[in-house]
């Protein structure tokens, strides 16, 4: 830190306001006077200002409660639920309890200080306590060291990182496009194969291409291991499996029934718009997955994979989604999945290319989809190494 700066606490230089909230039954303390902040308001600003609120308080219900009415220009703080947000006010605000606020004095630039709490969300996170959920105190929060170069110089580090940010949000904004092209042009295309058959396709119900699967009871082979496959293994992104357990049939969940050999397609039925889907490797042929999921496995006159991405089409979730039933936990049944119509070219030979087009183009947009999420998390690492600078003094 440079010789010039200073170190002090944040009790110091700042007034640690806690909040509170107006009795919900008394209809008059909740009337459109006084903006009133709650963490869940601080998750959605985007922009690091506070001009409004979702819920707003009357001066009466200000005063019958521990709210305390802030200044323009406060510093709010989630400090509960998560601790971390952090907004400046740019309108006279009063805050919940689950916030912390700080008013800056003549030694500290609000903005400054918002950085800095920015930069030490870990920090805040370490120093908060609770068995429900973790919170700071305001008396925590005052014992916190913040160093503190001359104001002309919080101003111009201010500037800096003003410019820095702006700069990061666009690169981030760019990057999301990027990605999110990327996705919808491999969609659009996955789309358009099935919904523009050719001369030579058919169309056939579900349930007429498929083969019968097989269902196994791993009890009955209580001290033989085998790979077991829940609903979550699949992840429903990068339709890889994940996370699959090795257990012993003794050990066997009840849902531990379906029998999956290479090259079967399974599709979980529970919350189907998750789009849980994924091709079974030889890694897990003659292994176990669970009764959440359909196995699909092609007669001899359908690729496999071909199946597999008519499953991924933005048409077939769109069924999925009408036909789900049960508002927590919704599903369909493998009855309802076979139901629904898949056209195809008759050729096998048709099939294995378009098959090999679309593992090409699905190749080349998850690797663009690496490339872009590897920048997102590239540009959040440059803010933090940023703003670590900016409070060494090294800026």
């Amino acid at each position: 830190m440079k010789t010039n700066w200073q170190t002090k606490k944040l009790g110091e230089v700042c007034m640690v306001v806690g909040g509170g909230t107006p009795k919900t039954q008394v209809l008059e303390y909740w009337k459109n006077e006084i903006a009133w902040i709650t963490p869940k308001d601080l998750g959605k600003i985007q922009d690091g200002k506070i001009d409004e609120s979702a819920k707003m308080i009357s001066q009466e219900g200000l005063e019958k409660s521990s709210a305390k009415l802030l200044p323009i220009g406060s510093v709010v703080l989630s400090s509960r639920a998560p601790i971390g947000y952090v907004a400046i006010s740019e309108v006279e605000i009063a805050t919940n309890q689950g916030c912390r606020s700080f008013i800056c004095g003549k030694d500290v630039y609000n903005k400054y200080l918002y950085y800095f709490l920015k930069f030490n969300t870990e920090l805040l996170n370490k120093l908060g306590g609770g068995a429900t959920f973790r919170e700071i105190s305001g008396s925590t929060l005052k014992q916190i060291p913040i160093p503190l170069p001359p104001l002309p110089e919080q101003h111009r580090i201010v500037k800096i990182l003003d410019e820095v940010f702006a700069d990061v949000a666009k690169a981030k904004e760019n990057a999301e496009k990027n990605l999110q092209n990327a996705k919808e042009l491999f969609e659009s295309y996955l789309q358009s194969v099935f919904a523009n058959p050719g001369k030579d396709w058919e169309e056939k119900r579900i349930g007429e291409v498929l083969q019968k699967t097989e269902t196994i009871d791993p009890t009955k082979k209580p001290n033989e291991e085998f790979i077991y496959l829940d609903v979550s293994s699949v992840n429903k992104d990068t339709k890889q499996i994940e996370n699959a357990t090795l257990l012993v049939g003794k050990n066997a969940p009840s849902r531990a029934r379906k029998l999956v050999k290479t090259n079967d397609v399974i599709f979980a039925t529970v919350r189907p718009t998750h789009s849980r889907v994924a091709l079974i490797s030889e890694e897990y042929n003659n292994q176990v997955c669970s009764t959440g999921y359909f196995v699909l496995r092609a007669k001899d006159f359908l690729n496999n994979n071909l199946i597999y991405y008519f499953l991924l089409t933005h048409g077939f979730n769109k069924q999925m989604e009408k036909m789900q039933k049960g508002a927590s936990y919704p599903a369909v049944n493998d009855g309802e999945v076979k139901n629904i119509f898949i056209t195809f070219p008759k050729s096998l030979t048709e099939q294995k290319a378009i098959v090999t087009k679309l593992d090409i183009l699905s190749a080349k947009t998850q690797k663009l989809e690496t490339i872009y999420k590897q920048k997102l998390s590239d540009l959040e690492e440059l803010k933090k190494a940023v703003l670590k600078k900016a409070f060494k003094g090294e800026l």
